[in-house]
């Protein structure tokens, strides 16, 4: 029993890198009621810690949330340093996709304090070691709330963490990070130049369509038009393949990704109905949902497609979401993108209100690219 439990394992981290995550969640039910045969606390809270992940990737974030604390109470009975670094490192996840990037940080930066030095290349029973997964979604956490040069410092950790393992799966996420990062901020040379490392890395099937969605984005925004068409057209055939398989988080974020990037090249039929896509399938991540509302407004400001009133809509709606989960970055794009609709419709007072918050803003978090924007006005 014990063997067969490690083959389930050892089955579901290949079927991970191949975004087979309905498979997975097959071995690790089985592996699960081999660990209660078992009795063994050390692989039910494995089993548990894992299944979180596998959970908040299906968009199950209820029972993610319910799955992980449980490994991290079987990890507190005392099955030892190593789960529970581990448990922790998935429940990470489930709260980032909850939308509630402060909890990931603090319980981030706890673990990776507990995690011992010697330990930054073990896996510890996961496909990625927790030392560059965890760090992940502390990354992306510090981004959405603004944090950025505190991201950046885990950002390059990650990186360096993750290259000498030589292990595709592991690089890719530490890039998938670092991409988000500077994406979110409007550093949009050094998003490309890490988007086209991490798609060189032959990053795995998992994270491939994330990549391609990146790279559109990028491309479009440094004014590559003819690769960024190609980048979109790949990305949504890798995004509808990823649908059928069942994978819903972090594919909102990509349709944003992708959809921005239809936006920049004026393809406005195809940046609404990617967009849409990415409201339809970020119901339960608060955070994406308020990415896809923000985009949604962006598209009714445009000069070529103006509607006000569905524009202050999709605004306030996104900027509501994002008061309420701390996401400064995104507040700060609302109140800009308000102040474009309002100039626009022929409302100098209120345009100039928003534009001050918004500037006022992008200076404290030092988002140059966005203040520049602002100035522009």
């Amino acid at each position: 029993m014990e063997q067969a439990f490690e083959i389930h394992l050892d089955v579901r981290a290949v079927l991970r890198q191949l975004g087979e995550v309905r498979q997975m969640l097959d071995h690790l039910r089985q592996a699960e009621a081999l660990a209660e045969r078992l009795k063994d606390d050390r692989r039910r809270g494995l089993v548990c810690a894992i299944m979180t992940t596998v959970l908040s990737t299906l968009d199950e974030l209820d029972e993610a949330l319910l799955t992980g604390t449980r490994a991290v109470e079987i990890a507190e009975r005392g099955a030892g340093l190593g789960l529970g670094v581990t448990t922790k490192s998935c429940l990470e996840e489930a709260y980032y996709f909850r939308g509630e990037y402060q909890r990931v940080v603090e319980i981030g930066v706890e673990n990776l304090a507990a995690l011992p030095a010697e330990w930054a290349h073990e896996y510890l029973g996961l496909a990625v070691p927790p030392s560059v997964f965890g760090r992940v979604w502390l990354v992306m956490s510090l981004a959405e709330l603004g944090r950025f040069a505190e991201a950046a410092k885990y950002k390059a950790e990650a990186i360096q963490l993750a290259e000498p393992t030589r292990h595709t799966h592991t690089i890719g996420w530490a890039y998938l990070a670092a991409s988000i990062l500077h994406l979110s901020k409007g550093d949009w040379g050094r998003a490309r130049s890490l988007i086209e490392n991490w798609i060189g890395s032959k990053t795995v099937a998992m994270l491939l369509p994330w990549a391609i969605a990146s790279s559109a984005w990028a491309l479009a925004q440094t004014g590559d038009v003819e690769r960024a068409l190609s980048r979109v057209e790949e990305a949504e055939r890798l995004l509808d393949k990823q649908s059928a398989s069942g994978i819903v988080c972090h594919r909102s974020w990509a349709y944003v990704a992708v959809s921005r990037a239809c936006l920049l090249l004026e393809r406005f039929d195809k940046a609404r109905h990617l967009g849409d896509c990415s409201v339809a399938s970020s119901q339960r991540q608060p955070g994406f949902r308020a990415h896809a509302l923000h985009l949604l407004g962006d598209l009714a400001a445009h000069r070529d497609q103006f509607d006000a009133e569905s524009g202050v809509t999709h605004y306030q709606q996104a900027l509501a979401l994002a008061q309420s989960h701390g996401m400064r970055p995104l507040v700060a794009h609302c109140y800009l993108g308000l102040s474009k609709l309002y100039r626009r419709a022929g409302k100098p007072g209120q345009a100039q209100e928003n534009l001050t918050a918004a500037t006022t803003m992008y200076r404290e978090m030092d988002m140059g690219f966005w203040c520049e924007q602002g100035r522009l006005m």
